[in-house]
């Protein structure tokens, strides 16, 4: 491929992840979305989050059965607890590094 080939293919590539993001945001931004729409949009990063830490909370990787022994739940449960009460980013994520760090040691 030559050189120009690349800046097209790299052009292409960038209105392909750039458009379907930035359309929605420039057609809705001067619009009234009803309540029940933006309520519903506040849940989707409650969700990925689930998403994401779910299977490694539950399951085993090897055989992908459930396990609710894993030292990844046994701290996330005191973790969730500390993050609840205090609302601290940072003390959440020092909390539960140490819990992890201690819970490796005894667990």
């Amino acid at each position: 491929m030559s050189f120009s080939d690349y800046l097209l293919l790299f052009g292409g590539m960038g209105l392909a992840t750039y458009l379907p993001r930035a359309l929605p945001l420039l057609y809705l931004a001067h619009r009234k979305m009803p309540q029940g729409l933006i309520d519903w949009l506040s849940l989707i990063p409650v969700a990925i989050l689930s998403a994401l830490l779910a299977p490694s909370l539950f399951t085993e990787s090897a055989t992908r059965s459930l396990a609710f022994g894993k030292l990844e739940l046994l701290v996330a449960v005191p973790t969730l607890i500390f993050a609840l009460k205090t609302r601290s980013l940072g003390g959440t994520v020092l909390v539960g590094m140490l819990l992890y760090w201690l819970g490796g040691m005894f667990y």
